[in-house]
């Protein structure tokens, strides 16, 4: 258990870089207080002590506003950052070298029992207020951003943002994980597709509307206004969220 929290502490300094000296990270990081609590309660846990480990999980949530359930299996380097409103389930399993922002949930979606909470691979990065929930995979290396819901299993080497989450980058490429704000937005990629293709719509009725308005016309063949190339990939970029790319 030493080196499990040598570690906890030497992480700090690798990621944050407010950490400056070993008192301030001890006295004044929550994260790491409740990482050390939760292993303590986690030891009692595995050995069926009753009562006591949900009594110190309780006591750690009241003092860093961090509730991790004393089931939890959490790695080796995990770095909670800030962590106030962070939520870890009974059957969660973290990675090692996992970052979690504040307002995470590691939760289920109903009372079922068994394996119901999520299982994070190595070096994930989940943003603030993101919610992964049921029991579900997420691979090594991924980036779930700010916000967002993850109901599906996701692979490796992915970013995955949006209500519910949705895979907009996969890459075997290493990526910083403290830029987990640098995130493409395909919720706005499909706004955007989505009135471009009014907009040509729109200049496809004015045309009908004209051509209607002539005397003497019967029947007549408007050009589309749409650039076929164009429009084939506003189909893919509208395709590929609505089907959650690829979760």
């Amino acid at each position: 258990m030493f080196n499990t929290l040598l570690a906890d502490f030497q992480i700090i300094f690798e990621r944050d870089p407010a950490a400056r000296n070993w008192l301030e990270v001890i006295t004044c990081y929550p994260g790491l207080q409740a990482l050390m609590l939760h292993r303590f309660a986690h030891t009692l846990y595995s050995l069926k002590i009753p009562f006591l480990p949900r009594l110190i999980s309780h006591i750690a949530r009241f003092l860093t506003g961090i509730e991790i359930h004393p089931g939890a299996v959490i790695g080796q380097s995990v770095f909670i950052d800030h962590g106030m409103g962070v939520v870890i389930g009974e059957t969660a399993i973290v990675g090692n070298y996992c970052l979690i922002y504040q307002g995470v949930t590691l939760g289920g979606t109903g009372k079922e029992a068994g394996k119901r909470h999520p299982t994070l691979g190595e070096n994930v990065v989940i943003g603030g207020g993101a919610k992964v929930l049921g029991n579900i995979n997420i691979g090594d290396h991924v980036r779930i951003g700010a916000g967002s819901v993850v109901l599906r299993d996701v692979p490796s080497n992915c970013t995955v943002v949006g209500v519910p989450g949705r895979v907009v980058y996969s890459s075997g490429v290493k990526v910083n994980p403290l830029e987990h704000a640098s995130l493409p937005d395909s919720e706005a990629q499909v706004i955007r597709a989505l009135v471009h293709r009014i907009e040509s719509l729109e200049q496809q009725v004015e045309g009908l509307q004209e051509q209607l308005s002539r005397p003497g016309l019967v029947k007549s063949h408007v050009p589309c206004s749409v650039n076929c190339d164009g429009s084939h990939l506003e189909d893919l970029a509208i395709q590929d969220f609505f089907e959650g790319s690829g979760i």
